[in-house]
């Protein structure tokens, strides 16, 4: 099971409305007026090849809209009470031709403490951001071959026979919150991952196979694929 931190950007605040205002408040404990909470959308992820040659499935966006309503908003990836800085109140998947990409909506309240993070957004100097989610299935587009579960001998980036290799990443677990990160002001910059399958073979342990344990593994799981098994 993978935890992925993928970026991307914040789009531009919007005005709530009565519609707006109606699912925000189903997040509060009390109503809020329109002039208590400043809203914002965030262009999450998309199903585009990214620059670490990997992209969400259709599918897995579809069950990150579902499951992201009423996530945290954090500063920095920082899982505390602290860093809470707005919530998520509504999420969906726009469509353009066959671009999809997943857009949350997002309040916070207007309040001393958060003028600073409402300035910083409104005037560009916050607008990226990283979901943090875990998938448990990562689908080799050469073989079809689950990372999760084997590692196939392509690379990610690698053409085989004209086909770039790129990695699906689907069946969405949870998800866990998305952070205003500081990184460079340019489209899916500053992509983090606090662990990757596959990689460097390092010593086993005592609950880890060998790398020719793994090996096999992987060609077993290539031969169900090619024999339907």
């Amino acid at each position: 099971m993978e935890v992925f931190r993928k970026a991307a950007n914040v789009q531009g605040a919007l005005l709530p409305d009565a519609a707006e205002l109606e699912l925000i408040n189903r997040q509060t404990l009390r109503p809020l007026a329109a002039e208590e909470v400043f809203i914002f959308r965030l262009a999450a992820c998309d199903n585009q090849v990214d620059r670490d040659d990997e992209r969400f499935t259709d599918k897995a966006l579809e069950q990150m809209a579902s499951l992201y309503v009423g996530r945290p908003v954090l500063m920095d990836h920082k899982w505390s009470a602290n860093a809470q800085t707005a919530r998520v109140y509504a999420a969906g998947v726009e469509t353009k031709g066959d671009y999809k990409s997943l857009v949350l909506r997002c309040y916070m309240p207007r309040t001393d403490g958060t003028v600073e993070a409402i300035a910083a957004i409104e005037s560009g100097v916050l607008r990226e951001c990283s979901v943090g989610l875990c998938v448990s299935q990562a689908i080799c587009s050469i073989c079809g071959a689950d990372q999760t579960e084997c590692c196939c001998l392509h690379r990610p980036g690698a053409t085989y026979d004209g086909q770039k290799c790129h990695i699906d990443l689907a069946e969405v677990c949870d998800v866990y919150e998305v952070s205003m990160v500081a990184v460079p002001a340019q489209p899916n910059a500053g992509v983090v991952k606090s662990k990757r399958y596959g990689g460097a073979e390092v010593p086993p342990t005592e609950d880890e196979p060998s790398p020719q344990v793994v090996k096999a593994r992987a060609r077993l799981a290539l031969e169900k694929i090619r024999f339907g098994g």
